[in-house]
Parts: C-alpha cells; sequence; structure tokens
C-alpha cells in the first residue's frame, strides 16, 4: 500500500480542502439565515426556506462526507507513517484536529437550530464564529510546513495577532454596515 502514498495524501489534502470550504460557507450561510429572520413576511418565510435548503445541501452533500473522507485518509496516512506519532509536531496538529472536530459538531447544533427555526445567535457574534475554523487552518497549515524549525512563542503571538486582525475586522465591518445596511 506504500506505493499508494502519494495519492491517498492527495486524496486527504482535497477532503480537507472541501471540508474547510464548507465550514468557511455555512457560517456565512448562518448570518444570511439570520438576518432574513429580522425581514418581514413573506420575504422572512421565503429567504428562510432556500436557507435552510442550502445549509443542508452544503452540510450533507460536502461538509460531513469531506470531513469523513479526510479523516479516513488521514488514518491510513498514519497507519503507512507511525513514526509521525512520536513527532512533537504531529501531536500539536492532532490537537488542532480535535479542536476542528469540536468546531464542526459545534456548527452541527447551530445548524440543526436553525433547521427548527431557533435563533439564538446575533448575526455579528456569527461572523466571529465564522472566524474560528480560519484560525485553525492558519494553525495547522503553519505546523505542517515549517514542523519543527516552528518558534513556538512566535506561532502563538502569530495566531493571537490574527485572531485580533480577525475581530477587528469583524468590527470594522460592523461599523460600515450600521452606516449602509447594503455594504
Amino acid at each position: 500500500m506504500i506505493e499508494y502514498y502519494q495519492y491517498i495524501k492527495a486524496l486527504h489534502l482535497i477532503f480537507v480542502i472541501t471540508w474547510f470550504a464548507g465550514l468557511f460557507y455555512i457560517p456565512r450561510l448562518f448570518i444570511y439565515h439570520i438576518e432574513a429572520t429580522q425581514k418581514p413576511e413573506p420575504e422572512k418565510s421565503i429567504l428562510a426556506s432556500q436557507l435552510k435548503l442550502m445549509t443542508r445541501r452544503l452540510w450533507f452533500i460536502i461538509t460531513w462526507p469531506s470531513a469523513i473522507l479526510a479523516s479516513l485518509f488521514a488514518f491510513l496516512l498514519l497507519h503507512l507513517s507511525p513514526g509521525w506519532l512520536s513527532q512533537d509536531w504531529m501531536l500539536v496538529k492532532l490537537g488542532f484536529v480535535a479542536l476542528l472536530y469540536a468546531y464542526h459538531i459545534k456548527t452541527h447544533l447551530i445548524f440543526k437550530e436553525l433547521q427548527n427555526d431557533v435563533v439564538k445567535w446575533t448575526s455579528n457574534k456569527m461572523r466571529l464564529w465564522n472566524e474560528g475554523s480560519t484560525l485553525i487552518l492558519f494553525s495547522v497549515i503553519f505546523l505542517v510546513i515549517v514542523r519543527d524549525a516552528l518558534n513556538w512563542i512566535y506561532g502563538v503571538l502569530g495566531i493571537f495577532l490574527l485572531a485580533a486582525m480577525l475581530m477587528l475586522g469583524v468590527k470594522i465591518y460592523k461599523r460600515i454596515r450600521t452606516r449602509n445596511p447594503n455594504a
């Protein structure tokens, strides 16, 4: 099976990319859904119905299958290269993967609430939630590419700086939207 290693790695990366695509887009659809609940009828019902359909298709046709397939190919890669499990960078990466699954599960719970017309989040809080997958992606990519040469202090500071910049971006966008609702 080792002769198929590069194919397995390529498939793992493809499904990681499609998994993240789903995780990036679904909170955006949640934001639209949350904002649609504040619209007058019949616009509210029409938008909510369409957004439920779009999120259901994205979640069950792209995001969940991609998460499962990315994981299966990852387990296969670890089976073929078990020595990785003794490397610090891989253990840290697996910690971020656990965090990614926690993010995915919480997003699934939000998905179920919105499918049942339960709105507990504001659109602004959902915009902040949307950045969670971005932080995890940056962390994993830098960790995998830089590996042992990673200076942990700079890496941690970089992630905090990225988080601060993302939050600032959300706040600036909120101000812009307050001044111009069509922005």
